[in-house]
């Protein structure tokens, strides 16, 4: 039976005082987006000396890496209970790509919170892609890992054709999270399209059943 990978969770990860400045870099990007996510406001928002940030984060880039650190490790952690008890590794993996196009939506029914900072993140997904392409990867690591994870039990099962998971993994996230940036983005200055973000999930998904299918 699948069992969700043994991961501590993010923020109890950080001491206090990260937590406090990676909590108040959510905020500012839930309120302001990506603009409003400067050293001065964080510093402002936590009440923390200059020296006291630099500490622990090099520069905004760094404190961005952080928040995608934090959002992908919980995300790996929900999906991982999630898809538990179902099934099959298909049925699970079906899951989480479906949940990672629909976004919060998928887990508390609300599409329009968190779209200032889904989009903001977005963008910087992409920069950092070019910009910081090895930290990046290290950030988005525990979902891909799960990926991987269920992808090698698939072929185990017989589900899944043959290959190297970690890689198959990559190009399954990569096409997933490429396609939801766009779709973000295009809905930045509006109200998120239930019906259009459900369509392109069952799209997505066909097209990587499609892909790995035994």
């Amino acid at each position: 039976m699948y069992r969700a990978p043994q991961t501590d969770d993010a923020i109890a990860e950080l001491d206090d005082r990260n937590q406090q400045i990676v909590a108040a870099a959510y905020d500012l990007l839930d309120e302001e987006g990506l603009e409003g996510l400067t050293i001065r406001a964080v510093l402002q928002r936590t009440g923390l000396a200059r020296r006291a940030l630099y500490d622990r984060f090099a520069g905004k880039d760094d404190l961005v890496l952080a928040v995608f650190a934090h959002t992908l490790r919980r995300a790996a952690e929900q999906f991982g209970e999630q898809v538990r008890d179902l099934p099959d590794p298909l049925a699970r993996l079906h899951h989480i790509v479906t949940a990672i196009v629909i976004g919060r939506a998928a887990i508390d029914g609300d599409w329009q919170g968190g779209q200032r900072r889904s989009a903001a993140l977005s963008r910087e997904h992409l920069r950092l892609a070019e910009a910081r392409p090895v930290e990046l990867q290290k950030a988005v690591s525990p979902l891909i890992d799960l990926i991987a994870t269920i992808l090698s039990e698939g072929m185990a099962e017989g589900q899944v054709r043959a290959g190297p998971p970690s890689w198959m993994a990559l190009l399954v996230y990569n096409l997933v999270s490429t396609t939801v940036h766009s779709q973000l983005l295009a809905e930045e200055t509006a109200i998120p399209d239930r019906q259009r973000r459900s369509e392109l999930a069952v799209e997505i998904w066909e097209f990587c059943r499609r892909a790995i299918a035994a």
